[in-house]
């Protein structure tokens, strides 16, 4: 059975409708109007054409990101990843970050929850193998994956949306002077803050983020306790007893 993304048009249709053709047309708009200007009717005008001629080949909108994600993907260095368990897990969540910063347009797509190509599929693969070895159970990982997938693709749609916002502003955010007037008494903090919000909430944290992410999961599903040193001790788990850390020393 031929698969969405391998339709192809009737016999005579003009090459320039070929689905190659309408990729590079579709991703030239998104280089330089943005996708919110991308339609099947815009895209359409673009290549001199009819929305409904475009249907033979591409089923909609939704369709036709997710083309574009498989093409990026294909195209996007698939690195060697560490072999310990812990750091490929984090390498690996994080080339999930980068592929998707690539395209700031993915946020049109992110509604679908997971990757949906076989050409980005390796990310998740790596992900969740990654996971196993350092000790999850299979379904575990799986939910360790959905973890890092949700606060990446959330922190990409915030920062995505801040951008489109910024770009319009031609006065600084109402937030950023707000806080600043705050009740002192009400809102200690916030007023405290001040100005500095939209600095401190505009910077890219994400990789603190993510490890912070990762040593929590690893806690919560092994019983693996990251430090700082980036050593691991592990809780122990017998009911009713107090979780000791044992220390090797030369004396014992």
């Amino acid at each position: 059975m031929e698969s969405r993304g391998q339709r192809s048009g009737r016999t005579g249709r003009p090459p320039r409708l070929s689905q190659e053709a309408i990729l590079v047309a579709a991703q030239r708009i998104l280089d330089t109007e943005g996708p919110e200007r991308l339609s099947m009717r815009r895209l359409a005008r673009e290549m001199s054409s009819t929305a409904m001629a475009l249907y033979h080949h591409v089923q909609d909108k939704d369709e036709l990101l997710l083309l574009l994600l498989d093409a990026h993907a294909r195209r996007y260095p698939r690195p060697v990843l560490p072999s310990e368990p812990r750091t490929r897990l984090l390498a690996a969540a994080q080339v999930l970050h980068d592929l998707l910063a690539d395209c700031p347009w993915i946020v049109e797509v992110l509604s679908f929850d997971d990757f949906v190509s076989e050409s980005a599929l390796w990310v998740v693969e790596s992900i969740v193998d990654a996971a196993v070895a350092c000790g999850m159970a299979l379904e575990d990982a799986v939910y360790a994956y959905r973890v890092i997938w949700h606060y990446t693709t959330g922190e990409l749609a915030i920062r995505v949306s801040r951008e489109r916002v910024q770009a319009r502003a031609e006065r600084p955010e109402y937030r950023e002077h707000a806080l600043e007037f705050l009740d002192s008494v009400d809102f200690p903090r916030l007023n405290a803050v001040g100005r500095r919000w939209a600095g401190l909430t505009a910077r890219d944290d994400h990789r603190t983020g993510l490890e912070a992410v990762v040593a929590g999961l690893l806690e919560q599903k092994t019983g693996r306790v990251e430090k700082q040193d980036g050593a691991a001790e592990w809780q122990a788990e017998a009911v009713g007893v107090t979780a000791r850390v044992v220390q090797a020393c030369p004396c014992c």
